[in-house]
């Protein structure tokens, strides 16, 4: 994503208001209103991580007496496209939620746009409660590469992609529920024949990108996911994962499965469709769980990709201190809420992933499988990040690309060859 980038909810709705508020002055110069925590994040109110940072917000202003938080809720494209120029003014909030990875947090941290949290995820135990593939994207080093160095981020939540099914769909035609990957194939030719596109998608952003990306991580490995991401090797958009992913996807589309119309559709269309029971799959993040489970009129499920030991998934978009907050202590203390059993349990228990909640303190039926599925993952060492992360701007080159695969107006080869032109010149040189 998201995550995509999750991204991951990505598809937030953007209220209104500039990105360029009223300035709260450089946290050195003592300029800033200390009765005031600004905090920037766009997860929808009726998410998992939107009420619990609703929760959190009440938390905090009752144990600060006097301080109040100034919520103002942002789109994920519209922080990733002008977070640099922001983060780089007097206008910069105090604490922000932002996308993990190179491309993303990576960058901010290298261009020195980031608060080191390093001597505070210690004070506060936070290094603590992160599971080690979970704080992979706290840490970046001076090239601004995850996975070591200093924090620059904090996740409180996990997230992970996986197939979500209209059990209703199925049953009204007939089709079986799919277990197999060979299942999943079958049951999209079957909907296709009676007329009814199988896969939601969103073209115009992260969704028709993800699609592709898990049919690569089918056919790869760990050390592929390594050389790709964290550059420990070479990587070729031309080996057989790649190749079989954007092969497979043109044919897809090409067999109906999913719609040639859907390069203009945002993420938040596609998933407004699957609500409506417009289209029986979709594959996605769990960053839409909780909004599924109070949306969605009827009767659902979900499995991880059949087939694949990987699949898109990560530690959640991190809290970010930046380096013009006014209010770096306050926002320290936001997070320590964050991070705590009461804010990770309703977490849990409104359809997210908690990275320290109490296990018997999450009652919904919903979530548990949710967790337990995460914590398969985990054990088999299954999040494989995002497609857009190793280097910057590859997110807008894989969108347009991708476009252009649906279209037919590139083919798989040649989609390959701007993909690795893209990613060559913005990797390290090795």
């Amino acid at each position: 994503m998201l995550t995509a980038r999750r991204r991951w909810a990505v598809a937030a709705v953007i209220l209104s208001g500039s990105l360029l508020l009223a300035s709260c002055g450089d946290s050195d110069s003592g300029g800033s209103d200390s009765k005031t925590l600004r905090l920037w994040h766009y997860e929808s109110p009726d998410s998992a991580m939107g009420a619990a940072w609703n929760e959190a917000i009440k938390e905090f202003e009752a144990k600060h007496p006097g301080v109040k938080v100034k919520f103002e809720e942002k789109g994920f494209e519209q922080i990733q496209k002008t977070a640099p120029m922001v983060l780089n003014s007097s206008d910069a909030p105090d604490i922000m939620e932002y996308n993990k990875g190179n491309a993303t947090a990576g960058q901010l941290s290298k261009q020195g746009l980031l608060t080191d949290l390093t001597a505070e995820a210690s004070k506060r135990g936070w290094d603590k409660k992160l599971s080690a593939g979970v704080r992979t994207t706290s840490m970046y080093d001076s090239d601004g590469v995850m996975g070591s160095g200093k924090w620059y981020g904090v996740p409180n939540y996990a997230e992970y992609t996986m197939v979500y099914y209209n059990k209703d769909l199925f049953k009204k035609y007939g089709i079986t529920e799919p277990k197999t990957f060979d299942q999943l194939t079958a049951a999209m030719a079957a909907f296709a024949e009676k007329g009814v596109t199988p896969l939601a998608n969103g073209g115009a952003e992260y969704i028709a990108q993800q699609y592709l990306y898990q049919l690569a991580l089918s056919k790869a490995d760990r050390s592929w996911v390594d050389k790709y991401e964290l550059y420990k090797g070479k990587t070729d958009f031309h080996d057989a994962a790649w190749t079989y992913a954007a092969q497979t996807f043109a044919d897809w589309v090409k067999k109906g499965y999913i719609s040639e119309k859907s390069t203009s559709t945002k993420a938040e269309d596609a998933g407004v469709s699957w609500i409506q029971g417009k289209a029986p799959i979709l594959f996605s993040g769990s960053w839409w769980y909780g909004r599924f489970q109070s949306e969605a009129k009827f009767d659902w499920d979900t499995t991880l990709w059949p087939g694949s030991n990987l699949t898109l998934g990560s530690g959640g978009n991190l809290w970010v201190v930046p380096k013009n907050a006014g209010n770096k202590d306050l926002a320290y203390d936001f997070i320590d809420i964050t991070m705590s059993k009461k804010i990770q349990n309703l977490l849990g228990n409104k359809g997210g992933i908690p990275v320290s909640a109490d296990a018997s303190a999450i009652t919904d039926p919903k979530s548990k499988q949710l967790i337990t599925d995460f914590n398969t993952l985990s054990r088999r060492d299954g999040l494989a990040f995002y497609p857009d992360w190793p280097v910057n701007g590859f997110y807008d080159v894989l969108v347009s690309e991708t476009q252009k695969l649906m279209t037919g107006n590139e083919k798989p080869d040649g989609y390959l060859s701007a993909l690795q032109q893209a990613y060559d010149k913005g990797a390290p040189k090795q």
